[in-house]
């Protein structure tokens, strides 16, 4: 419980500034601690997600699953979803703590694509694996070459 206290005490918002989160160790260590909370209890497949946004802020998500499958939800759409709701709308970087280093899903790599910088700027992802090694570093536009865009 303690650690689910600390993080509703980062700020009452659920956001991190990009004073209190100036490096991509933060981001990593946000998506680790996101892992940790992660409510899976039919996969036992913890994962965390930290993004951070065009403006420097730093969202967290976890994934949160439901006996009806198809309501569940993965990390890194939690992570954006929570920094659309807070009126953000490009994504710079992404790190996904996993058990194994796993890489976003089709769903989740898409919904990276819609938020990805329209300035030629990649969209940096790191994967970690559960005690935050990195396995691989990538961007959206490897891991999704042909993604679906219609003009904003």
């Amino acid at each position: 419980m303690q650690l689910r206290d600390e993080l509703r005490n980062e700020s009452n918002d659920g956001t991190r500034s990009e004073s209190a989160a100036s490096s991509g160790a933060e981001l990593i260590g946000l998506a680790l601690r996101m892992r940790e909370v992660a409510y899976a209890p039919y996969s036992r497949y913890h994962v965390g997600a930290a993004i951070r946004t065009g403006s420097g802020e730093i969202f967290g998500g976890c994934n949160v699953e439901n006996a009806s499958y198809g309501l569940c939800n993965c990390a890194e759409r939690t992570a954006v979803f929570s920094a659309v709701a807070a009126g953000e709308r490009v994504v710079t970087e992404v790190a996904v703590a996993t058990d194994d280093g796993g890489s976003p899903c089709g769903a989740c790599r898409q919904v990276l694509a819609e938020f990805a910088p329209r300035d030629g700027s990649p969209l940096r992802i790191v994967l970690l694996n559960k005690i935050g090694v990195v396995v691989r570093e990538t961007t959206i536009a490897e891991l999704l070459p042909l993604a679906f865009n219609l003009p904003a």
